[in-house]
C-alpha cells in the first residue's frame, strides 16, 4: 500500500519559505489542471474516495497522470493510501471514465512550485500552491510510506520540516482544494444572482 504522508500550511511569509528551500533544492514551476471524476450519485467522494485525471504543463513539457485515492488513513493529516500511473492522453482517459459512469463534478487550476529533497533519512517533496480561485498560498511536504505502521514516524518528519521552514502548527491545514474551490464558486454565483 503506497500512502501519501503529506502535511499542508498556510504561509504567512511565501518569499521567505521559498528562499529557504531554494537553498536545499532546485525548483521547477508547474501548472497543474486537475479534474476529479464520481459517480452520478457522488458516492465516491460520499466514502472519502478520489478519482482524478491531473495534466502537469512545465517547461519540460506535458504529463498527464490518473489518480485514485482512498479514504483517508490519518484524520489529523488527511494522509490518504493513493496509486498513480501516468497516461499517454487526457481526452481518452476521459473518455475511458465516462463509458465506465465516471463523470466529471470539478475541474481547477494549481500553480505550482516543486522542490524535491531528502531530510531526515526520506525523500520529499514541497510544493508551493497558489490557486487563482482561493486566497493565500499553501504548502505542501509529502513523503510516501508503504504501510500504516510507518506513517507516524513520516508524519513526524514532514511536520519537522515544516517547522524548519518557520512553519508553526498553527499555520497547518488539512483544507482541501476541492471543497474551497466548490465554496468558492457556490458564493460568487450566489453574490452574482
Amino acid at each position: 500500500m503506497r500512502i501519501e504522508a503529506e502535511l499542508k500550511a498556510r504561509l504567512r511569509d511565501p518569499d521567505l519559505v521559498r528562499e529557504t528551500l531554494d537553498h536545499q533544492a532546485t525548483s521547477a514551476t508547474s501548472i497543474y489542471r486537475d479534474t476529479y471524476y464520481d459517480c452520478s450519485d457522488g458516492s465516491l467522494t460520499a466514502i472519502g474516495r478520489e478519482l482524478r485525471v491531473r495534466t502537469v504543463t512545465s517547461n519540460e513539457g506535458r504529463r498527464v497522470l490518473l489518480t485514485h485515492k482512498s479514504p483517508m488513513v490519518d484524520e489529523a493529516s488527511h494522509s490518504k493510501p493513493e496509486d498513480e500511473t501516468e497516461v499517454a492522453d487526457a481526452e481518452a482517459i476521459d473518455t475511458i471514465l465516462r463509458s465506465l459512469g465516471y463523470n466529471p463534478y470539478i475541474s481547477f487550476e494549481k500553480h505550482c512550485v516543486n522542490w524535491q529533497f531528502r531530510a531526515r533519512g526520506r525523500a520529499m517533496l514541497a510544493t508551493m500552491v497558489t490557486v487563482p480561485e482561493l486566497d493565500g498560498t499553501f504548502l505542501e511536504i509529502e513523503t510516501i510510506v508503504d504501510s500504516l505502521d510507518q506513517l507516524p514516524a513520516a508524519l513526524e518528519a514532514v511536520r519537522l520540516q515544516m517547522y524548519d521552514l518557520g512553519i508553526t502548527e498553527d499555520d497547518l491545514s488539512t483544507m482541501d482544494y476541492t471543497e474551497a474551490v466548490t465554496e468558492h464558486r457556490d458564493h460568487h454565483q450566489a453574490t452574482s444572482s
